[in-house]
């Protein structure tokens, strides 16, 4: 099945199908992340209750007064609330740009769950106010967790090469969380010029996996032609592209592709949104190098956490 612009994978194809079936689905997400970078992903057995509570207990943080969410302030690239006016996406992309008009609560599990590479994620600060957010979210994390090595076994095969040909890179992986809120035009004022909720940028790992909610400020994908359109919305569908690590893992077979997030609209002056974005990576000491799947560049060696860094000290602008 296909949308105007991006396919639908069912997982149940690969997860229950002969081996043609899952043949087949190998060859359909090659060909959407070498013309996209950008699926969509149903059949993927994520219970609609625990996004729910994923997404309510996101909201009740973002609802707590300011102040108490300031006692949980972090910067880009670390956990807890980085607030309004502290990050601008765009400039990982070299363009200037005012902030990005949202706020976030950034997660993770458990060191040992989940590997980190600096003082900024040594730390999660679980909002005492909130006594349940923690275990939500972290049954979210798990569930994402599991999802992404699924989604790594079948890049590995549409690659040509076999199901561990990637997450044998992840043990344990570099995984995260952000909970997006992007208030309303009501809340936030009059966008400044080529100010977004989220500035026009690429992702930074290996994949990432979007549950989001539609709006008339929602997301955006560049395609190969420079145009932009707005991505598909499909109820109950993860949206998933891939990051620059991934991309350059392939030697660019595969497209990191730049997506933004609209500013809020008149059309919509109401129309608050809450995003969950679940990020993976390899594991930050893991060498990453250009895999042999015909991709038209070789890169030289990296770890993994080098590019990531980097690209995070680029956006935070607080």
């Amino acid at each position: 099945m296909t949308t105007n612009t991006l396919p639908i994978i069912d997982l149940r194809r690969w997860n229950e199908g002969s081996l043609g079936e899952r043949v087949a689905v190998a060859f359909e997400v090659d060909q959407a992340l070498r013309t996209f970078g950008f699926l969509l992903l149903s059949g993927h057995g994520v219970a609609p209750e625990l996004t729910s509570a994923a997404r309510a207990g996101g909201r009740g943080f973002f609802a707590l007064p300011t102040d108490v969410k300031a006692a949980y302030t972090t910067t880009v690239g670390g956990f807890g609330w980085i607030p309004p006016g502290a990050e601008a996406n765009s400039y990982a992309s070299g363009q200037a740009s005012p902030p990005d008009l949202k706020e976030t609560f950034a997660s993770r599990l458990p060191a040992g769950e989940v590997a980190t590479w600096n003082t900024k994620q040594a730390r999660m600060p679980w909002p005492v106010e909130l006594p349940k957010l923690e275990a939500t979210v972290s049954t979210y994390l798990r569930t994402m967790q599991k999802l992404a090595l699924t989604l790594l076994e079948v890049f590995g095969c549409a690659l040509g090469m076999d199901e561990t040909a990637l997450t044998r890179f992840a043990s344990p992986p570099s995984a995260s969380m952000n909970i997006n809120h992007y208030p309303s035009l009501r809340v936030t004022g009059a966008p400044a010029p080529g100010q977004f909720r989220i500035g026009p940028h690429t992702d930074f790992g290996v994949v990432t996996l979007l549950d989001r909610q539609p709006g008339y400020g929602g997301l955006q994908i560049r395609l190969l032609d420079g145009t932009w359109v707005d991505a598909p919305y499909v109820p109950g569908a993860y949206t998933i592209n891939i990051g620059d690590l991934l991309a350059r893992w392939t030697g660019d077979r595969w497209r990191s592709t730049p997506h933004r997030v609209l500013p809020p609209s008149e059309a919509g002056a109401d129309e608050d949104l809450c995003s969950l974005v679940y990020f993976f990576s390899a594991n930050p000491l893991a060498m990453i190098e250009t895999l042999p799947v015909g991709g038209p560049k070789s890169y030289a060696p990296i770890l993994a956490h080098e590019d990531i860094k980097s690209r995070l000290e680029l956006i935070d602008v607080a």
